[in-house]
């Protein structure tokens, strides 16, 4: 199906490199058993340890815009393959659209901080401040993650690198209209996360009221 909002995803995922294998000393996902008591009822549940996160709302004034990220997502990838058949996959089907957001995993350093430099390096845009959205939780049956939300305005002038990640992120920087916005978060053909479609709705039904 044709995007109508933007033009297909920079390619960087091969498929013929793709393999499935067992997940021996993971680095994010560290499973654990629990055992308790619910009632009269002796319970086994499988979970994660969480891996808490920001999320950052980036609009930009002079393009009247959202900064917005796209970026390939392995598990979505899998879930909606048919990896039997390689030859039917869609590699867009992978990538999905977001909010600027990653991992709390800097003991040294506050949750702004960590959020301001995911900005950094995922946009390239220093924000001058940042205001508090909502926090949630998130994957709620497996890891109960908690994911803070934030909002920010940005100018030309705050303009400080290309973004696109760090290391080996493949990251891409959108910008979405803000006339367009709603419409793409409501938008059932649109691979998106629960956070990109919060903070916009959020944007549009409460801060645009109250400012």
């Amino acid at each position: 199906m044709i995007n109508p909002y933007f033009p297909p995803p920079k390619i960087s995922f091969i498929p013929a490199s793709l393999q499935i294998k067992k997940l021996e000393n993971p680095r994010y996902l560290k499973t654990k058993l629990m055992e308790y008591q619910e009632g009269k009822f002796s319970k086994k549940w499988e979970i994660l340890e969480p891996n808490h996160n920001v999320g950052i709302l980036i609009y930009h004034k002079q393009k009247d815009a959202f900064i917005i990220v796209r970026q390939f997502r392995p598990a979505v990838y899998y879930a909606e393959q048919n990896l039997s058949q390689p030859n039917n996959q869609s590699i867009e089907a992978g990538y999905t659209y977001e909010l600027c957001a990653g991992l709390i995993d800097k003991e040294n350093k506050s949750i702004e901080q960590i959020a301001c430099e995911e900005v950094i390096e995922e946009c390239g845009y220093r924000p001058k401040y940042l205001i508090p959205i909502q926090s949630f939780l998130n994957n709620t049956g497996n890891s109960g993650a908690l994911q803070h939300l934030f909002y920010t305005e940005i100018e030309d002038e705050d303009k400080c690198g290309n973004g696109g990640g760090i290391d080996d992120e493949c990251i891409e920087v959108l910008s979405l209209p803000l006339c367009r916005s709603l419409e793409f978060i409501f938008d059932n053909n649109i691979k998106k996360t629960t956070s990109l479609f919060l903070a916009i709705h959020w944007y549009h039904y409460t801060f645009k009221k109250e400012s």
